[in-house]
């Protein structure tokens, strides 16, 4: 018997809005046997012929810094019941490892990242759009820790990089987006009962 994913669901919302902890959620919830993660940001273009300072200058929430066309490739195989290799994407250095971790069906398959409303042919696997919001200093301030933490980055280039490029990209693409979601989570704050809401739906189909 041939496993293919009975639920797809894409998640979305701004940098730092709270998608990855709402997935990690599900994910401890469900169970690892019964979901997959799809995570967008893992196919942010592979750029060796670049140096790192002109990497570090590249603008990552754009469409264009992302390999889309990779990711629906993948997403082809899930659906008809193959395993498919998502790429393993290093923040610090903006390469791909030379390893992948090997994405296996599952009844849910989770499509997850910034962007992953706004396309229009990742739209068309899902069967459940979620939007998570965030207030915009509560993103920045999440962006701050984080990045400092995970990324080793500098405050003045985390501030620059927000100013520039997420927050610009926000406003022109990402918060749009909300528009082709059938729930939007408010994530200011832990939200139990968004997360109690999103495993009765995904129980349903195990």
């Amino acid at each position: 018997m041939v496993l293919k994913p009975k639920l797809i669901v894409g998640i979305a919302g701004g940098s730092c809005s709270g998608k990855t902890t709402l997935v990690e959620q599900l994910v401890a919830t469900i169970g690892t046997s019964n979901i997959e993660v799809l995570n967008h940001d893992a196919y942010y273009r592979h750029r060796p012929e670049l140096t790192l300072a002109e990497r570090n200058q590249v603008n990552y929430d754009h469409l264009d810094s992302l390999e889309t066309e990779l990711a629906l490739e993948h997403l082809q195989k899930l659906c008809s019941g193959a395993r498919a290799p998502l790429p393993i994407y290093d923040f610090s250095t903006h390469l791909r490892s030379t390893e992948v971790r090997w994405l296996l069906p599952t009844p849910v398959l989770v499509i997850e990242g910034i962007l992953v409303l706004q396309q229009p042919e990742l739209r068309a696997f899902m069967d459940l759009k979620v939007f998570v919001e965030a207030d915009p200093d509560v993103r920045a301030l999440r962006r701050i820790e984080r990045d400092q933490r995970e990324r080793g980055r500098t405050m003045e280039s985390i501030q620059q990089q927000f100013l520039d490029r997420v927050k610009p990209m926000h406003d022109r693409y990402v918060d749009p987006s909300r528009n082709h979601a059938d729930i939007v989570i408010p994530n200011n704050q832990q939200n139990p009962e968004a997360l109690r809401t999103l495993e009765a739906r995904l129980r349903t189909v195990l």
